[in-house]
Formats: structure tokens, sequence, C-alpha cells
């Protein structure tokens, strides 16, 4: 699929999804209700929520009518602090703050987004260890935070570095000219404890090629951990949840 060919389509994806006369005001998901908020991206549209809790080993994500990798275990500290950039509804904090985290922030560029994970957060019972933030990437968290484990499953379609986002909606499918990808890889590892993970979670959708020369410009290198099938509509796709190391 070429470039261009590539983000029109995943816009095309984000107008039907706003769009769809089927979109719940509760959803469910790894065997939870969620609450889904007018302009945040819906999980119910597309699979790529539930392949990132299998990614990040989340037990609810487990299929055992499905052959599993010999690795399920978490892919992060369980008992440790959790840092989810661009968190949406918040399925994804919300679980790792089930799964055991004493302590998950969840930052998003979407104010709807940041209500929404707020309020699964209060659903599920962790808004006393989970926060809900308002910003663009880390723009939201505090100088001195530190965290674990540091996690952003990406907007990996490229678009032209001119484009312009016309509502929020589409901040979760493309990046132009992938600048927010470039900031990630900068940045991610300076909010980690000693002894932390940054993870990004990526897609063959993505400019790969791209990916590993700004991670190469940031002295960065990725290092592949796990990877899973997705199936949309006609198409299949690999994500691969990668891990950015500094580079020796």
């Amino acid at each position: 699929m070429t470039e261009i060919a590539s983000y029109t389509s995943s816009l095309a994806r984000s107008r039907a999804s706003q769009a769809n006369e089927n979109r719940p005001d509760v959803f469910v998901l790894a065997g939870r209700e969620w609450d889904l908020l007018v302009g945040v991206f819906a999980p119910v549209h597309s699979p790529t929520t539930a392949v990132a809790m299998e990614l990040l080993g989340l037990p609810e994500a487990r299929d055992p009518d499905r052959d599993q990798d010999p690795d399920t275990g978490l892919a992060f500290r369980g008992d440790g602090t959790f840092l989810e950039i661009g968190a949406g509804t918040g399925v994804i904090a919300v679980s790792a703050a089930l799964a055991g985290c004493a302590r998950v922030v969840a930052t998003d560029i979407s104010a709807q987004a940041v209500r929404n994970t707020a309020m699964n957060a209060d659903r599920h019972g962790v808004a006393d260890r989970l926060v809900s933030l308002h910003g663009d990437l880390f723009d939201a968290v505090g100088d001195e935070e530190r965290f674990d484990t540091v996690y952003w499953h990406s907007n990996y379609v490229l678009a032209p570095d001119e484009y312009e986002y016309q509502a929020d909606h589409e901040r979760a499918y493309v990046d132009p000219g992938y600048r927010a990808h470039r900031r990630y890889l900068a940045e991610a590892p300076g909010l980690l404890t000693e002894g932390g993970t940054v993870l990004l979670q990526f897609s063959e959708r993505g400019d790969l090629g791209l990916l590993r020369r700004l991670a190469e410009e940031c002295g960065r290198t990725l290092r592949p951990v796990r990877r899973r099938d997705l199936t949309e509509g006609d198409e299949t796709v690999e994500l691969v949840l990668y891990e950015v190391c500094m580079k020796n």
C-alpha cells in the first residue's frame, strides 16, 4: 500500500467510526464493560486494542481457544508504575491498574478521551491509583515523575508532513511526518526509573524504515518483544510491540 493510500484509508476509517450509527455508549472488551464518549477512538470498531492487550500480556485478553506464544506473561512490571500515552477510552491503563500496577498515569491530547479514561477508572474501581491527564505526549507529566514502564500504542500510519488534523479523532490514526514518533523516541527514555522499559506498539501499516532511522537519529534501537496478527475487514496485518533501547 502506498503512503498516500495508507493514510487516506486510515482517515476514512476514522470518519466511518465516528459516523457509525451503531456506535455504542458502552461496549464490552476483555470480559468487562467500558464507557465510550463521542469523539473518542472506539475499540469496538477496531481490534487493535484487543491485540494490544495480548501483546502486553494482560490476563483478561488471553483466549483459551487459541494457541498462545510461550511468553504470555506481562510485558511490563506488574507491580510498578505505568505511563500510557494516548489512552483513549482508558482500556489499557485501567487494565494495567487491575493487573497490579501501583500507580498508572494516562495522558491524551483529547480532553474528551481524558474524561473517558477517568470514567472507566471509576467504573472499575481503580481511580485511587490511576490519574488521567490532558496533554500532548508528555506535556502534562511532571518534570520529576519517573515510571517503570512507558507505553504508547502509536498512530503508526504516516501522513504527509503538511497534513493538518480536521478533528482530534484523526490523531488516533495518523501521524504527519512522524513528528510524534520522533518525540516519543527522543523523550520517553528520560521518564524511566532505573531499569525501566519504554514500549512502542507499531504495525506494518506504518513506515518501519523511517521509524528505525528516527530511532538511530535519537540514539535508540528497536527490539521486537512480541508480534500478533490483526485481521480488519479483508486485510491482515502484523502488530509488533517494540522495546525502545538506548544505543550502545
